[in-house]
């Protein structure tokens, strides 16, 4: 077990893009370990490479005592609808907002033995997989909000404890998902 600490709002790799993984090794298999027991200690729902520093378009998720991971993922949504809920995030301990999100989606990427893989997911899981994904892209969670909220949470952030911290080891979920963050 490799608990690794994770980056905190303002790291810079948390607004970088990741890259596609090309090499489905050894290595590959070991952050995706790491990124299982980091995230299971937190606790959350999910956590992206980015979040503690690999720059790699990979992540982890637990959502429903279901634990999976998705290399390379690519997202489909096959309709409108929308669902309004509390988000937080692992590098933003400790703030919940409300945000708006796709009600389903599917995933579709590799696992980390480079096999093709589908995820299909509703509500929590379909939250989960688009918030991770976001990371692989360089968006946060607060990007999404309204502006007014938007506003709010960049003050609450800009008063948080952990607020200029590199990493932080987070122990208390962020939200109301059972015990576990996004």
């Amino acid at each position: 077990m490799a608990i690794q600490p994770i980056r905190l709002f303002g790291d810079p790799i948390l607004r970088t893009a990741a890259v596609p993984v090309t090499d489905f090794d050894k290595e590959l298999r070991t952050l995706v370990k790491d990124l299982t027991d980091t995230m299971i200690d937190a606790p959350g729902s999910g956590l992206a490479a980015p979040q503690i520093g690999v720059g790699l378009r990979v992540f982890t998720y637990w959502v429903d005592d279901d634990p999976g991971h998705l290399v390379n993922p690519e997202l489909v949504f096959p309709d409108e609808e929308q669902q309004d809920g509390p988000e937080g995030c692992l590098s933003l301990p400790g703030l919940t907002y409300d945000c708006l999100r796709r009600a389903r989606v599917v995933a579709r990427g590799m696992t980390m033995y480079g096999d093709p893989v589908v995820v299909e997911g509703r509500e929590l899981l379909s939250r989960a997989i688009q918030h991770e994904t976001d990371h692989l892209d360089g968006v946060l969670f607060i990007d999404r909000l309204d502006r007014e909220t938007r506003k709010r949470a960049m003050k609450e952030i800009r008063g948080a404890e952990w607020a200029g911290q590199p990493t932080v080891t987070v122990k208390v979920s962020p939200h109301a998902t059972r015990g576990k963050a996004l």
